[in-house]
């Protein structure tokens, strides 16, 4: 069994090369508290026994502009995989994601549909704005995965997306914040079998928040999505704690599952998804 992280971020010292233009305006906090460079994310990763790593950009803190990332993908392409973001509302919205995607190696894409932590603003009117269509069909015909920042709230409308792109394949970030009294969100999503949900700290520290624990509803989530479309995420260093530590939290509120089931968790639902292979040796 290999591990794969799905949800890390890296933030560059060199601010010259890398200059700061967050979404809104606004740097993330963490950023600026504990930020972490490729060098420590590689060592949090070896301190934790993970072999790959899928390194989401930082929008809140570079915005649009996914070179670090990018650039470190050339470096490390047996170990990094990339999540780029780009402005769903750009008219040169496909122009820029064939390049990231095509020309800089990224394997998915990120869109906010709601806040997480820190603000930023929400693009247009929702995920169905129309000036979205391009990059919905782009994404559907290339098959390209498209992590979505949302609440549960939100569900119908994504709803709606998976049936009009039958290529589409989403993967819920933060678990998308679900419901935790009954059914997670208000409209199916698992039927599809083309949505993921990405168990992260933030995910279970909220429900450990406002529930108590996090284990009833991971567990409905596994049950309801398959282990082979669930995948754990670090969050590291957005999430304060070593990665380990943060592998751990979610580690800890996994339902009894046998080793399959634990395999395609720990990281072979993340080696489907994004096409991951390890080198020999990992």
């Amino acid at each position: 069994m290999f591990s794969v992280d799905t949800h890390t971020h890296i933030i560059s010292p060199d601010t010259t090369a890398y200059p700061a233009a967050p979404l809104g305006g606004h740097r993330s906090e963490w950023s600026r508290e504990r930020p972490a460079d490729i060098d420590g994310l590689l060592r949090e990763a070896d301190a934790a026994g993970v072999d790959h790593l899928v390194v989401v950009q930082a929008s809140t803190v570079y915005g649009f502009d996914n070179s670090y990332v990018a650039d470190e993908l050339a470096r490390h392409p047996g170990r990094l995989t990339g999540v780029c973001s780009v402005d769903f509302l750009s008219p040169k919205a496909v122009d820029d994601l064939t390049h990231w995607v095509d020309e800089r190696g990224f394997s998915g894409v990120r869109i906010r549909a709601a806040n997480g932590t820190t603000a930023v603003p929400t693009p247009g009117r929702g995920l169905d704005d129309e000036r979205m269509t391009p990059v919905w069909e782009f994404l559907s015909e290339r098959r390209v995965p498209v992590c979505v920042q949302m609440h549960a709230e939100h569900a119908p409308v994504l709803s709606g997306l998976l049936r009009e792109y039958p290529g589409l394949t989403v993967v819920l970030d933060h678990a998308a914040r679900p419901q935790l009294d009954g059914d997670p969100y208000p409209s199916p999503l698992a039927e599809t079998g083309r949505v993921f949900v990405k168990l992260t700290p933030p995910a279970v520290l909220r429900a450990q928040r406002e529930a108590g624990s996090a284990a009833p509803l991971v567990e409905t989530l596994v049950k309801e999505f398959g282990a082979d479309h669930v995948l754990w995420g670090s969050n590291f260093p957005a999430s304060a704690g070593s990665l380990a530590e943060l592998r751990d939290l979610v580690r800890e509120q996994l339902p009894t599952l046998d080793d399959p089931e634990l395999a395609l968790i720990s990281g072979g639902t993340a080696a489907r998804l994004y096409g991951i292979t390890v080198a020999e040796g990992q």
